[in-house]
């Protein structure tokens, strides 16, 4: 690692084989130096879960120039803590999550390990992104994506990001015009329903697969990340580590008495 570039750290919840992140450390790698700390399999859904309960492992699974790749047993939040403690040497500039396999918008953010990583990174004190393609397919083709993220992490390491706010980055699935553009908003209020798959074991009782219909609950607005997607644009949603509810503040100031 050079001291004279910038550090990029690097991390996801589809594990460290998955495309998407391989696909970011060819994207990145002009950008500055690169390390790597990824869960060794998926970990998709786990937020910011942590493990209490069972010791950490990692191992160094390739170095070259500019770049190092270490595989983490843990979740994604477990993998920057790691990072940080034990591989890093000094603050990393940025920390960059993704590109993940599938949405993160609107109230997946919430439940996004791809999320847990960027958060965590927040919580640190360092400008932290989250990149996510609507599309699932393990071989999906993030070419297009390409000038979106190198510009958007050009642009958090020249400028930063405002102290506890860090960026939502999610790609509609591409098409053969590409991209209409970015567009900068808040996240969709919606909801997910029938999210269960309920089958009947063969030794008996049930078993259930979680699944689940997403609805957005206000299609008619045109300054959500859910419309921005449905209408070709990148859309970029900064999110806040802070989640007080300060408009509802003042109208709980009588439990003040209890």
């Amino acid at each position: 690692m050079n001291d004279m570039r910038p550090l990029i750290l690097l991390s996801n919840d589809d594990g460290v084989q998955a495309k998407g992140l391989n696909e970011l450390i060819d994207m990145l790698s002009p950008l500055g130096d690169i390390l790597v700390m990824a869960p060794d399999s998926a970990r998709s859904g786990s937020a910011c879960a942590i493990t209490s309960h069972d010791p950490l492992r990692y191992r160094v699974v390739a170095v070259r120039p500019g770049i190092k790749v270490c595989a983490c047993s843990g979740t994604p939040v477990d993998c920057v803590k790691l990072a940080l403690e034990m591989e890093t040497g000094r603050k990393p500039d940025v920390v960059v999550s993704g590109i993940n396999h599938g949405d993160n918008s609107s109230v997946n953010v919430h439940y996004s390990g791809t999320m847990g990583v960027v958060l965590e990174g927040c919580m640190k004190g360092i400008p932290s992104i989250g990149f996510s393609l609507c599309d699932f397919d393990a071989d999906a083709d993030f070419s297009p994506t390409v000038p979106y993220v190198r510009g958007i992490v050009a642009r958090v390491l020249k400028t930063g990001l405002p102290a506890g706010v860090c960026l939502n980055v999610n790609f509609p699935q591409p098409s053969g015009q590409g991209y209409r553009g970015t567009k900068v908003c808040r996240m969709a209020r919606g909801m997910w329903s029938n999210e269960l798959y309920v089958a009947d074991h063969p030794r008996g009782g049930k078993y259930f697969w979680l699944t689940g219909e997403y609805t957005n609950e206000e299609p008619e607005c045109t300054d959500t990340d859910a419309w921005a997607l449905a209408h070709g644009y990148v859309a970029v949603t900064p999110v806040t580590v802070d989640v007080t509810a300060y408009r509802a503040m003042d109208g709980l100031k009588d439990l003040e008495v209890l």
